[in-house]
């Protein structure tokens, strides 16, 4: 049982009467600014956008009685110091791709993106009707955190590579950049996996540190500038069929503000999660004829890679269901993906295909 459980349990042992003793939450009145941390260096398309939203969004809704104060990766903590910065209390609120802090908790995964897992469609539908805004608060519980999602990438691209890849055998030695249990799963097949935070990711690809990096997509990974140091891009990946970002508050700030606050970070976060998925889906395919026009060599893997791609990350995965509390959230977000899976084939999927035959 969490410290929260603990105390609040405690609370109401105690006689029905004492109970109603109890005060109503204090909520803090007047004006206030809010720290908000984040994972990404400043202006990076696409998901520093996102945390800015949200920072702007809350501030106007609440017509500046709350103020986002955005830091940004490493203007007051590092980006992979995020989460223990709001859980300590060093800064209210952090924007971020939740697959970075795995090492506090697996389940975190789930709410950014797991190898071969969901596309934006169905996390969406997972996240808010089948269950998963609930098992996210669950697991921020823990922590003392109250996160809803804030983002979303969409479908991540396979990554830049120095050679093209023929079969599994060519990411032995491979000096890798790929975050979460998608880097866990490239480790299988005996790549060099290193998690690099993205303002570093373009000096690392150009020193030779590593031989290629998965980013986001390609709009944001033209503004990074990765075409001018390779020229292979591999355009699908199995790592991030999707990948949402999330909006943490650390709970006992978030737990001070009027419901009316509550409810407003909620909103702005929900926004900006639609709003970022439509602002990479709006740029991406004009980036994607750029890239081509520059040289650059647009890849799908070979069968025989998907393969081993699928069999590592069922392998990864596995090795983490002994933790009750990440099999349930495997176990929900799988069940709901293959349910709304089956209805998107028939409709979304089968749709698309006669609409492309059709008008070619």
């Amino acid at each position: 049982m969490d410290r929260r459980s603990f105390l609040k349990t405690s609370a109401l042992g105690g006689s029905a009467a004492a109970a109603t003793t109890l005060a109503a939450p204090a909520y803090a009145q007047g004006k206030r600014t809010l720290t908000m941390v984040t994972t990404w260096g400043r202006g990076l398309a696409g998901v520093h956008d996102a945390a800015q939203r949200c920072a702007d969004t809350i501030t106007a809704m609440t017509d500046g009685d709350l103020t986002i104060d955005l830091k940004a990766a490493g203007e007051l903590v590092g980006a992979f110091e995020v989460f223990d910065a709001v859980t300590a209390g060093q800064a209210d609120m952090y924007h971020g791709a939740d697959y970075y802090f795995t090492g506090q908790h697996p389940g975190y995964q789930f709410f950014t993106a797991v190898p071969f897992g969901m596309t934006s469609l169905e996390q969406a539908n997972w996240y808010y009707q089948d269950g998963g805004k609930e098992l996210h608060d669950e697991l921020g519980q823990i922590f003392g955190l109250k996160s809803f999602l804030g983002g979303d990438t969409g479908a991540q691209a396979g990554g830049w590579f120095n050679k093209e890849i023929t079969s599994p055998e060519d990411f032995q030695g491979l000096k890798f950049r790929m975050p979460g249990m998608g880097g866990q799963a490239l480790g299988k097949l005996g790549a060099s996996v290193q998690n690099l935070p993205g303002s570093e990711v373009y000096q690392a690809l150009a020193s030779g540190a590593i031989d290629g990096t998965e980013w986001i997509g390609p709009w944001a990974d033209e503004k990074a500038g990765f075409q001018e140091i390779t020229k292979f891009y591999y355009t699908a990946g199995f790592h991030e069929p999707a990948a949402t970002l999330s909006l943490a508050t650390n709970r006992d700030v978030f737990d001070s503000l009027s419901p009316g606050h509550q409810a407003i970070i909620e909103t702005a976060a929900s926004e900006a999660h639609i709003w970022n998925l439509t602002q990479f889906l709006a740029n991406n395919g004009a980036a994607l004829q750029r890239l081509q026009a520059s040289g650059v060599k647009v890849l799908e893997f070979p069968d025989s890679v998907w393969d081993a791609f699928g069999q590592a990350a069922s392998d990864t995965l596995d090795e983490y269901m002994d933790d009750e509390l990440f099999a349930k959230i495997r176990n929900s977000a799988e069940e709901s993906m293959k349910s709304s899976a089956g209805w998107i084939d028939k409709s979304i999927n089968a749709f698309a295909s006669q609409r492309d035959r059709v008008l070619g």
